[in-house]
């Protein structure tokens, strides 16, 4: 069984097709690339996946179990945690306070024991200790009690990637995370994303205009175009597959 399982989704905004029964597969731990040209509807997809738009027509299966079923602010709680294109951090908290807000879905206390401050003290220091771990992996423990604003826009990156971890997810879906990075942090980037998978169990879905970097680190590739698949495969395979050529330089098949 797929870790996760796209099934002839379909979106529209009005008159306008974004997914036109888009299906694809993932199996667990794999880095999944996805690509296409501007317009295919990679974003929309990812929104899809992350509850932000509810398709009209299709089911989406994430370890057997409709997603679709799933609220948006209980994404998380099931195992499925996003970075952005455009950075959507806290920027005057601290490091450490914006990676301890990505686990508010691991926590067992509920709203009464909370306030009535019973038992949560104990989980908060867990959580804090948890998030500093991540902060720490990720080379940025140096800056934990700093606040977000003003730092580089790479260790900004490398923030919402901690903060995404501290939720424990089995699926980390990435929008152009190497968007706005020097080609030596886009190298960097890419081992680091093989490097956690590996260490966390993860498997990883990505966006990425980068195509160096994806096919580098990807084991498994789906290209799409106006909202459907046109290729899907190993990166060489889809690389090479002639519809994948047509999409991106214009020429007919």
């Amino acid at each position: 069984m797929s870790l996760l399982d796209v099934q002839n989704v379909s979106v529209r905004f009005g008159g306008i097709v974004a997914l036109d029964g888009l299906s694809f597969t993932i199996e667990a731990g794999q880095i999944c690339g996805l690509i296409g040209p501007n317009g295919a509807g990679k974003t929309t997809l990812f929104n899809v996946v992350s509850r932000i738009y509810q398709p009209f027509e299709g089911r989406v299966l994430f370890k057997g179990e409709d997603l679709l079923a799933v609220p948006a602010h209980a994404i998380a709680g099931h195992g499925v945690a996003r970075t952005f294109q455009n950075l959507a951090l806290f920027p005057t908290m601290t490091l450490l306070e914006n990676v301890m807000v990505g686990a508010h879905c691991q926590g067992s206390a509920g709203f009464v024991r909370s306030t009535l401050r019973l038992k949560t003290r104990r989980e908060e220091r867990r959580i804090r200790g948890e998030a500093g771990a991540l902060l720490a992996r990720l080379d940025l423990a140096d800056l934990a009690h700093r606040p977000a604003a003003g730092l580089p826009f790479g260790t900004l990156k490398r923030l919402e990637l901690a903060r995404a971890l501290a939720s424990k997810p089995d699926l980390l879906v990435m929008d152009e995370p190497a968007s706005g990075l020097t080609h030596g942090e886009v190298d960097e980037l890419g081992q680091l994303i093989k490097s956690i998978r590996s260490e966390f169990g993860l498997t990883v879905l990505l966006v990425e205009h980068h195509m160096a970097m994806v096919m580098g680190i990807s084991d498994k590739v789906v290209a799409m175009e106006f909202g459907r698949t046109i290729a899907e495969g190993l990166p060489a395979e889809v690389q090479n597959d002639p519809h994948v050529i047509a999409a991106y330089l214009g020429s007919d098949v």
